[in-house]
């Protein structure tokens, strides 16, 4: 149960973090280690592509992969120009 309770934290806060540019980075780490743990506990065993064509147990991880590395770039450039974390720093 406390595994569930961070990953809806970790989904919803993350998520709005992101958008709002509010604590990216710590944002992004909490969205990529449920990417990660996705990709790795339910995804890993179906393949790596998604089921198009309804022939798989399941969806694959390139999805996964895909958020996992945008988390990454995210965490190294930071939130952006009209991130609310540059407003607090007072950035130019």
């Amino acid at each position: 149960a406390l595994i569930a309770f961070l990953v809806i934290f970790c989904e919803f806060f993350g998520s709005i973090g992101l958008i709002t540019g509010l604590l990216t980075r710590l944002s992004a780490v909490g969205i990529a280690c449920v990417m990660l743990g996705a990709a790795l506990m339910v995804h890993l065993p179906n393949g790596f592509f998604m089921n198009w064509s309804g022939q798989q147990a399941g969806e694959g991880f390139e999805y996964h992969l895909l958020a996992l590395t945008l988390c990454v770039i995210t965490f190294i450039k930071g939130g952006g120009l009209f991130s609310i974390d540059r407003m607090i720093a007072g950035r130019e």
